[in-house]
């Protein structure tokens, strides 16, 4: 165990900032503990995914992965680039349009089916854990506020209640189906929401006319998010590649 974990600390790796070795107290440290037989260390979670990578373990993409995911979540908002706080406020507007959101909504799901072996027999259960409410939660808040919930949908009772919420749950579906962790879509989300709250975005039922008064958009994210088509928005959010 010794002798592996000296190699870790003293191999190189490609670290987000480059091509270098460990460096102490920034990627790993030693863990105090009396009476030890051997030293034990702590690894930064990068490097902990960078060992993962280059292990011969059949499951180290399933680790690799779940170490990602932590990576992600930890990651605080101020780390946000201005190209990805600016598509954030574009991706508000765009929103507002109901055939974005039920567009983003279906990609999830698809996803989550095939995470679960075509399976999709819990997914409004886990929709109302992630968003934070389910569909009862709804009709009891419309009815405390003295509007009818009967045979009204999600979308139709949120209008009435907090619209800005759609746009908020389109982002969550939007980042989910991209890959990203619910801690990571959420606080993407939250953003997108209070950014079109500030704007006072519109929400317009596009999916079967197009409305008199549409708003003004970005025509290339709306056809981007509709389709789930690869594109320079889409591609802010992916990891940055190092120079070769």
């Amino acid at each position: 165990y010794s002798r592996t974990v000296k190699r870790w600390i003293r191999d190189f790796y490609n670290f987000h900032d480059g091509i270098r070795q460990p460096e102490y107290l920034r990627d790993f440290a030693k863990r105090p503990g009396k009476d030890k037989l051997l030293d034990d260390y702590y690894l930064g979670l990068e490097m902990a995914k960078l060992i993962t990578l280059h292990s011969k373990s059949k499951h180290k993409l399933k680790y690799a992965t779940f170490l990602q995911r932590m990576q992600e979540e930890v990651m605080p908002e101020d780390k946000f680039t201005k190209e990805q706080v600016l598509a954030v406020l574009e991706l508000a507007k765009v929103m507002g349009l109901v055939s974005c959101q039920t567009a983003c909504e279906r990609k999830h799901l698809e996803i989550y089916e095939a995470r679960n072996g075509g399976s999709a027999a819990n997914w409004w259960n886990f929709r109302a854990k992630l968003l934070g409410y389910s569909t009862n939660d709804l009709k009891k808040a419309l009815q405390k506020a003295g509007g009818k919930a009967s045979g009204k949908t999600q979308r139709q009772m949120l209008m009435h209640i907090d619209k800005y919420e759609m746009v908020r749950t389109a982002v969550i579906d939007l980042f989910m189906a991209l890959g990203k962790s619910e801690t990571y879509a959420k606080n993407i989300a939250d953003l997108a929401k209070a950014f079109a709250k500030e704007m006072n975005v519109e929400i317009f039922d596009d999916r079967n006319s197009i409305p008199a008064f549409l708003p003004e958009v970005n025509e290339k994210l709306v056809n981007q998010v509709r389709n789930m088509e690869p594109g320079r928005q889409f591609q802010l959010w992916e990891p940055q590649k190092m120079a070769s």
